[in-house]
């Protein structure tokens, strides 16, 4: 079998979508711009799809997991490399290993300070407040995906993932051996020349592509956070979700870079998410 998934790894809420967009342009749109049908290039997974034919039930995490393998020799049977978006912790259940060095050619893993990332889940996934979106954040079960329904005309988005706390996920994923670049979001904002051309770098030497700066530039320039905002605006985004209470649809590009955490935390969960998280908040320069 020939290696061929990339994986986009991240905790929810950490920068992923705008690498995927980013990578997007760069890749699947002719001008390079920012455009919310390329990114459909890059998709995530798991989706109920890649198990068609696979399993007899699809919430079933323990029929889910011993299939991990053989879901990923499927999508590999083109022999082309695939970017592929994953929120899913690099843990095992039983004797399954989430992904493999023979399926997988590296990893772009994404982190985030976990001070931002807790007023990032209360906006998006309507947690009451912030105690609650810290459980979120400290729960070593947490999964996303919903029971399958068979009248969703979305239910590809349901599978179940396992996200497990934001420290385990972490320390799951930086364990990666093959091919592996760690991005952190606070230098994309700080720094988004820098660190999308490390990334650029790094897809064209794995992918053996030749890429000109310029249009690195044009990318780069065209997923600026408040333009992907506007484009939001007029088109919306089908990665969106809905309030649960009202049924609006909140906007996915939210507050991004304006997300601080020295004006939004107060100091007992600031302290509660520093104590938990203090090895990892340390070793990735948060502390």
């Amino acid at each position: 079998l020939i290696i061929m998934i990339i994986w986009l790894a991240s905790y929810p809420k950490s920068g992923n979508t705008w690498v995927r967009s980013f990578l997007s342009s760069l890749l699947f749109d002719e001008n390079n711009e920012a455009n919310f049908n390329s990114i459909l290039n890059i998709k995530q997974y798991p989706l109920r799809s890649h198990f068609k034919n696979l399993l007899n039930n699809l919430d079933d995490i323990n029929e889910i997991s011993s299939n991990w393998s053989k879901s990923q020799n499927i999508i590999n049977i083109d022999k082309k490399i695939k970017l592929l978006k994953t929120h899913h912790a690099l843990i095992k259940i039983g004797n399954s290993n989430f992904t493999d060095y023979g399926n997988s050619l590296g990893a772009i893993h994404i982190v985030r300070d976990p001070r931002n990332v807790i007023s990032s889940v209360l906006y998006h996934y309507s947690k009451k407040n912030y105690s609650e979106a810290k459980e979120f954040l400290f729960d070593e079960n947490r999964a996303l995906g919903k029971k399958y329904n068979p009248d969703s005309q979305n239910d590809n988005n349901d599978m179940f993932t396992l996200i497990t706390s934001w420290k385990t996920h972490y320390n799951s994923w930086k364990n990666f051996k093959k091919n592996y670049l760690l991005i952190k979001y606070e230098n994309l904002v700080s720094e988004p020349n820098k660190e999308f051309h490390k990334i650029s770098k790094y897809i064209s030497n794995l992918m053996d592509l030749k890429i000109e700066d310029k249009k690195i530039d044009q990318a780069i320039k065209s997923n600026e956070f408040e333009n992907l905002k506007k484009i939001e605006k007029k088109d919306g985004f089908r990665e969106a979700i809905r309030n649960k209470e009202t049924g609006e649809t909140k906007r996915f590009f939210n507050l991004g870079p304006n997300n601080k955490w020295q004006n939004l935390l107060d100091s007992k969960i600031r302290n509660e998410i520093e104590t938990k998280f203090k090895k990892e908040m340390q070793e990735l320069g948060y502390l």
